[in-house]
């Protein structure tokens, strides 16, 4: 027995430590969400080459996720809401839908609604993972950039508009009756921008010329007993694209505006914009809001999506927590911080970068297509002949690296600025003419990643040399945690013409110290109450600051990510609220002590 005792102990070890070693950090996401997002046909005739992903519907079915996309030309399904696979509907949209609408009636029927054309049948399925549709006989009307909503007593109402001049507005359904209109129908909300800063047009709310915001992308979320009508501004290509709400008590109003608006927003850091989304319920009662990113870089039309985790606090105020909102967060199955910073901080920032060749580097941007905003980099070499470029660790979307060809003798080596501990890679490809116009199947991003202690001898970290998976925003999170100074991505293929990455970013814990607290911080409130000045003293060794506000000490909902910078100004406060702010540091060791909160009034 004795024997017997030791050989089971000594299996029970040794499968622990199997188990541990074969997964020993926590599941997590990365915003942009790491899918197959399509390539675009409706700028095809101008030889524009991007993907894009925007205007998100997502609804729960009988216990799994399913995402519709603008353009895609079909969906994603989910049971995890991190990993998504593409589902091609066997009757779909030629176009693709645009800003489209799906909701699920009681776990019985999906409905959806997207036609491109902005009229045409509600179509319905009860297996969305098999792809048949069938169209309701009746057309319906303002069906693009809209939303249906069946309340729990079959009472049915479409909310539509997107314009910066035209009201948002409702009008009923008869679900029973072929959805045909009932003669209800009412204007709701228009944008305020001379009291809500955040509604002015324009990249930080700022525009030469446009004052009027575009207010589009409603969507209708029931929570204990309200109504929360959602809504975006100010344009889907602007960092400070966001979605608000008002709330009511019936499906038609009237609608109040609630006061820590907008409740998803992110301008600042890597990936910005949180506009154009929909707030879905998970199976476990967490609430996650899926919103569109803004890459314009290609077009302005070029996006993005992510997911945030979303509450209700005691007074009934929505909020979406953003902060770090594109470093690695919490898995939504996480037992008590899902959709958080998960405390890994970036390492890669402003590493040296030695690469392969160089066909291009460049930053380009766009809020207008067929006008754009492009500035070369030269071609610098180091002191070994290397060619370097500081534009894949510079956290810029809209900056990239295009190799001299698409093979396997293309790489990029990243030296970080101090050895840590690597927990999870992102790597984001960029569409330099790329040559592809619509959604191709069978697209694979094929590579390898190395590391190494010294630069001289190197480990194999991640091989996807014969992967078959698309994935222009890979996310790699490790089984276990790598200690390493340089980082080695190796080229072997990827979709379309050309290699372009606009950005390696390598998440981890650095071996130093996290920042001192921040100090000498200053909020100033201009003649124009919308806007504020804000300046702080630079810390020693930190990479960047993130700013956060709301409208109570405890309510400070909102943040602004900033590397280096030690003054901000923004435009996006409510002329007649007071607000609440705070600052911290942070680098690749940590995150400093919030300041105490300062109140301006």
């Amino acid at each position: 027995m004795t024997g017997f005792r030791k050989l089971s102990t000594t299996i029970l070890v040794l499968l622990s430590g199997f188990l541990m070693a074969q997964d020993n950090l926590p599941k997590t996401y990365c915003n942009p969400l790491d899918i197959d997002y399509t390539y675009m046909v409706y700028n095809s005739s101008k030889n524009l080459s991007y993907r894009s992903g925007a205007d998100p519907a997502v609804i729960e079915y009988r216990g799994d996720y399913f995402m519709f996309v603008t353009r895609s030309f079909g969906y994603w399904h989910s049971k995890d809401l991190v990993n998504w696979e593409f589902i091609k509907p066997k009757q779909w949209y030629f176009e693709g839908s645009n800003a489209p609408t799906a909701f699920n009636y009681k776990d019985s029927l999906v409905y959806f609604a997207g036609d491109p054309a902005g009229y045409g049948s509600i179509i319905y399925t009860d297996d969305p993972k098999k792809g048949e549709w069938q169209p309701v006989a009746s057309i319906s009307n303002n069906i693009q950039d809209s939303e249906l909503f069946i309340d729990d007593d079959g009472k049915t109402y479409l909310y539509w508009g997107s314009s910066n001049v035209h009201p948002l507005k409702v009008k009923m359904l008869d679900k029973d009756d072929r959805f045909l209109e009932t003669g209800v129908q009412k204007e709701l909300i228009n944008l305020v921008e001379e009291e809500h800063g955040w509604e002015r047009f324009g990249e930080n709310n700022f525009h030469p010329t446009l004052k009027e915001g575009y207010m589009e992308g409603a969507s209708m979320t029931k929570h204990d007993g309200k109504y929360y009508l959602q809504y975006a501004a100010p344009g889907t290509q602007f960092n400070v694209y966001a979605d608000a709400a008002y709330v009511g008590d019936t499906p038609l109003g009237p609608f109040k505006y609630m006061k820590n608006n907008p409740f998803s927003f992110k301008p600042g850091g890597f990936t910005n914009g949180a506009g154009h989304g929909i707030t879905v319920k998970q199976t476990n009662g967490q609430y996650w809001h899926f919103s569109t990113m803004a890459l314009a870089s290609n077009s302005h039309w070029e996006r993005r999506l992510a997911m945030f985790p979303t509450y209700f606090d005691k007074e009934g105020l929505m909020y979406s927590n953003t902060s770090y909102g594109d470093y690695p967060l919490f898995a939504p199955d996480h037992p008590t911080k899902p959709g958080e910073h998960t405390g890994w901080m970036l390492l890669s920032y402003r590493g040296k970068t030695t690469v392969s060749s160089s066909q291009l580097q460049v930053r380009k941007s766009t809020s207008e297509d067929g006008q754009y905003d492009i500035e070369e980099i030269e071609v610098i070499r180091d002191e070994n002949d290397q060619i370097t470029t500081p534009l894949l660790t510079d956290e810029s979307p809209k900056s990239y690296w295009v190799a001299e060809a698409n093979d396997d003798k293309q790489w990029v080596q990243i030296e970080l600025k101090s050895p840590g501990d690597i927990y999870a890679l992102q790597l984001n490809f960029h569409d330099h003419e790329s040559g592809i116009y619509t959604r191709i199947e069978g697209l694979k991003h094929q590579f390898t990643i190395e590391t190494s202690e010294d630069g001289k001898n190197w480990e194999m970290l991640i091989d996807r040399s014969d992967s078959h998976k698309d994935a222009p925003n890979a996310y790699l999170r490790l089984e276990n945690p790598k200690k390493a100074k340089f980082v080695r991505y190796n080229n072997i293929s990827v979709p379309g013409n050309n290699l372009a990455l606009s950005e390696i970013r390598v998440f981890g814990k650095g071996y130093g110290s996290a920042p001192g607290k921040v100090k000498n911080f200053k909020v100033t409130r201009e003649q124009d109450r919308r806007d504020a000045s804000l300046s702080w003293d630079k810390v020693k060794g930190a990479q960047g600051y993130n700013i956060r506000w709301g409208i109570a000490p405890d309510k400070l909902y909102h943040s602004w990510l900033v590397y280096e910078d030690t003054n901000h100004f923004m435009r996006n406060l409510d002329r007649d609220t007071a607000y609440y702010f705070s600052i911290e540091a942070f680098n690749e060791n940590g995150i400093s002590e919030k300041t105490q909160i300062i109140t301006v009034e």
